[in-house]
């Protein structure tokens, strides 16, 4: 999602959209009835529709709902309420049902709230609108450094996988894969140290005094604080109309 279609919906200015996904991933969280977190579910899709988003996004949005099926293995069987169906020696709890569907909506909303305003954000931006903000230099900075290295370690797992497939290893249910897979992440692991130490290194001899030289940031403009008056406004309604 390129920062084009991104400022369609969401304020230009990344600290207007750091606040913007803070206020509505918070109301979002408050909701409390399932048609109003699935109107708020709608919304969010049709808002990321709108701005045009990187494949990449319904992926993302696609591992985080293999995960929300997992609520509906558990809470229906085991969160007491009024039986509604029964599965063999298992009794299906309404109240479990509700209190799944409810959470999976909310989680879904939220995913794709972040991914809209926050996830065609480069880290360092992003740290900079931290600190921005007033968040301590340490917390940002660790953000900036975790986001970095999320990224790296990605890509030498992706390198180390196919030199593994190129070998003719084929992933199998025995001992020999498992052993594979644990020299994996243990190549992993040492490969992200080396490169830590490299980069401390090259960092030192840059000037790197503990703090990262953020970009400067320029004012809002006039149609970020519309679009954050949108967003902010739309995050308060919610909440208004799921207590009513």
């Amino acid at each position: 999602m390129g920062a084009a279609g991104a400022s369609l919906t969401a304020p230009g200015d990344p600290r207007l959209r750091l606040v913007a996904a803070v206020v509505a991933v918070a109301a979002i969280s408050l909701l409390q009835t399932l048609p109003v977190a699935a109107a708020a579910l709608v919304v969010a899709a049709l808002v990321a529709l709108l701005n045009r988003p990187d494949p990449r996004l319904w992926r993302r949005l696609l591992h985080v709902e293999g995960f929300l099926l997992l609520l509906f293995a558990t809470l229906p069987f085991t969160v007491a309420g009024p039986s509604i169906a029964t599965i063999g020696p298992l009794s299906v709890s309404g109240t479990g049902l509700w209190r799944a569907g409810l959470i999976a909506l909310k989680v879904s909303a939220s995913v794709l709230v972040l991914l809209v305003l926050l996830g065609d954000l480069e880290p360092e931006r992003l740290g900079a609108a931290l600190r921005a903000l007033g968040v301590p230099e340490r917390l940002c900075r660790l953000f900036v450094t975790t986001a970095r290295y999320a990224t790296l370690l990605r890509e030498e797992a992706r390198r180390l996988g196919e030199a593994m497939r190129a070998r003719g290893f084929h992933p199998r249910s025995n001992r020999h894969t498992w052993n594979s897979y644990g020299n994996l992440l243990g190549m992993i692991l040492v490969r992200a140290l080396e490169r830590a130490s490299r980069v401390e290194e090259a960092m030192l001899c840059r000037g790197y005094a503990g703090h990262y030289p953020y970009s400067s940031l320029a004012s809002p403009r006039q149609r970020d604080w519309v679009a954050f008056a949108l967003v902010s406004g739309a995050a308060f309604l919610a909440l208004v109309i799921d207590r009513l």
